[in-house]
């Protein structure tokens, strides 16, 4: 296994266009997850636990896909290289599957709309494996070095993330704005249509720039020997390559992570509209401080990984983040936080969400650029590279439980008898009590899981470094074997 040109430096037009793609994950997956619930919900009427069956059922259906697109990418071989190929095919069917989520056909009955949207979600969520997981395999492609992929991670954590604030943004305070009356809104189906087609677009264009903005790489990536694969070789394989220890400790991590992030994203906008009783323009403000907040997340990253390492970093990320994120709703259930017609509720959760986001983001590039770090650790155990398998297996094993975390938020509202058409100010406080006594446990105990297992991650700096060695030493060795 060698590449077949001496690979040039990474440019920063390079970083960028490579971090860009991770744009349309980010528009995706926030308005997925901010406005999915509530439009299908309170705006067209199906059931909470209707609306997160679909979630849950696409979920599995594309983490199960994951691992064979994975395994495929990685033994693919074109003159477009193992990767492009696969982000090229996705981008057409990602973008007009995601406009039509919000923009089902009128006179649809409730079965008919359960069907309609758990086809379109199955079709967005499976080709944008298409695309994310072959990207995110480019990493450790790109670059060997232990703190260039901490950049690298920080630029596709960057863009997602802003991405998909600011078009939560837009969301809030553009398409589905409140007008001086009361009217509009969130539980208003007219300016989900609009909402749907920009975001398409530029789901469309962030996807094609960054797959043609890494195309002048492909001569430099690693390409495997030309073999024969045999389906029950191929398992055996992937079996040997998914039984590496500390892979298996990081993916316990995040499918912990994943779990509780699922149920506290499907829930907080249910939080904001009726716990805390923002407004409209309220929670706009608070995925505005969120975006500098990212921003802030994936600069101190590559920072931490130099200074304690990825393993520590993240621990130190995590803590404070829970503390301060159950924070306000452990307070307002003592009766500690000051009533909602308070100006300070809203201040308090600003802070909140700033400094939450901030510890975050800096974990959520941390985390990923740790299974990089794999890569090498499982080369030197099997002698391949599975670049593709190791990354698709972790966002099978996340996707699988945040399918059941966004269930569990479902669940949560069913448990909580939470109405229907719920008006803010509205929903009686016994309801809106028994919502966060049945939320916090559960995000708690997830959290703290998911701390436990990083805590075991085995793999610094040093034993990375290590690991490139060995592997430069036996190329060095074939090349020898080869010339002879």
């Amino acid at each position: 296994m060698t590449q077949t040109l001496a690979t040039p430096p990474l440019t920063w037009r390079t970083k960028l266009l490579y971090g860009l793609g991770t744009a349309a994950t980010g528009i995706k997956t926030r308005a997925l997850v901010s406005f999915l619930m509530i439009y299908y919900n309170q705006a067209l009427g199906l059931s909470p636990a209707s609306v997160s069956a679909i979630i849950m059922i696409a979920t599995m259906v594309d983490a199960f896909i994951d691992p064979i697109i994975g395994s495929v990418s990685d033994n693919f071989r074109s003159r477009w290289g193992r990767r492009h190929p696969f982000m090229y095919i996705a981008i057409i069917p990602t973008t007009i599957a995601f406009y039509f989520i919000w923009a089902p056909p009128g006179g649809m009955d409730a079965g008919q709309l359960f069907y309609f949207l758990l086809v379109c979600l199955i079709v967005v969520r499976v080709f944008d494996t298409f695309f994310e997981l072959p990207a995110m395999a480019l990493t450790p492609e790109l670059t060997s070095n232990y703190n260039e992929r901490t950049t690298l991670m920080s630029m596709r954590k960057g863009f997602e993330m802003v991405a998909g604030l600011l078009m939560a943004l837009a969301g809030y305070q553009f398409f589905m704005r409140e007008d001086e009356g009361g009217g509009g809104g969130l539980i208003n189906p007219e300016g989900y249509v609009a909402f749907g087609a920009t975001a398409a677009v530029l789901i469309f264009i962030t996807m094609t720039a960054s797959a043609v903005g890494t195309h002048d790489r492909i001569p430099y990536l690693k390409q495997l020997p030309e073999r024969k694969i045999d389906p029950f070789v191929l398992i055996k394989e992937m079996v040997g390559t998914l039984s590496n220890r500390t892979f298996l400790i990081i993916a316990l991590a995040g499918m912990l992570y994943a779990t509780c992030l699922g149920v506290r994203q499907a829930l907080e906008i249910y939080f904001f509209l009726y716990f805390w009783e923002l407004s409209q323009a309220q929670i706009a403000a608070l995925t505005v401080i969120s975006v500098p907040g990212s921003l802030l997340g994936v600069t101190l990253a590559p920072f931490v990984s130099r200074w304690v390492g990825k393993r520590k970093g993240t621990l130190v990320c995590w803590a404070p983040a829970l503390i301060i994120n159950i924070a306000p709703i452990v307070l307002r259930l003592l009766g500690l936080m000051p009533g909602n017609d308070s100006e300070w509720v809203f201040y308090i959760l600003m802070a909140e969400n700033f400094a939450v986001q901030t510890l975050l983001i800096t974990a959520a590039v941390l985390v990923p650029s740790m299974i990089a770090d794999v890569v090498e650790d499982s080369e030197v155990k099997t002698g391949r590279r599975a670049e593709g398998l190791l990354f698709s297996a972790d966002n099978l094993f996340r996707k699988l439980v945040s399918g059941v975390g966004v269930f569990v938020s479902g669940l949560v509202l069913t448990l909580s008898h939470f109405p229907d058409k719920a008006e803010r100010g509205q929903v009686a406080p016994d309801v809106l009590s028994n919502m966060a006594l049945i939320y916090l446990p559960v995000y708690i105990v997830l959290f703290i899981a998911a701390m436990l297992a990083v805590s075991a991650f085995g793999i610094n700096r040093q034993i990375h470094e290590d690991n490139v060695r060995i592997l430069e030493a036996r190329r060095t060795a074939e090349g020898k074997d080869d010339a002879s």
